[in-house]
């Protein structure tokens, strides 16, 4: 099922369940994601609604943080919720393992010897994990192995 339609399945279910959080993060979602196709001009494909939804994380994530660092426990669990439920939409995540021997291949593949080819590894990696890790994740791990 296209994650788009397992979007409006979803909402129907939580409106039924009156479950705030998963309603309130699902119209987000959806609001993000017509916005999307609005900018695109075409339909979203599921990788379209794959890079919203990582969108929607990383924003909620930095939100974590500040909030955090402000000590706002009540918004730090209501962003918490909300990066839940948004996970689970996307694709099982990849461990570290994985995607250090992905960034081998890569590397191989691309003939990076240091820091230097930092960009050409990531051009190619970055597609390849895409929806399946963290960006920054995947960065400090080829750091580390072109170190």
């Amino acid at each position: 099922m296209a994650i788009l339609d397992q979007l409006n399945e979803d909402l129907k279910q939580a409106m039924r369940d009156k479950d705030k959080v998963r309603l309130s993060v699902i119209r987000m979602v959806k609001s993000a994601a017509k916005n999307r196709e609005i900018e695109l001009g075409r339909a979203l494909t599921d990788e379209d609604a794959l890079a919203v939804i990582q969108k929607e994380i990383k924003q909620r994530r930095d939100s974590l943080q500040a909030f955090q660092e402000a000590k706002r426990t009540d918004l730090i669990e209501q962003a918490e919720q909300e990066i839940a439920v948004l996970e689970s939409y996307l694709p099982a995540q990849l461990g570290d393992d994985e995607i250090e021997q992905l960034a081998k291949d890569v590397m191989a593949r691309v003939g990076a010897a240091g820091k230097a080819d930092m960009g050409k590894v990531m051009r190619e990696l970055m597609p390849e994990v895409r929806g399946r890790a963290d960006g920054r994740r995947v960065q400090q791990i080829v750091e580390r192995l072109l170190a």
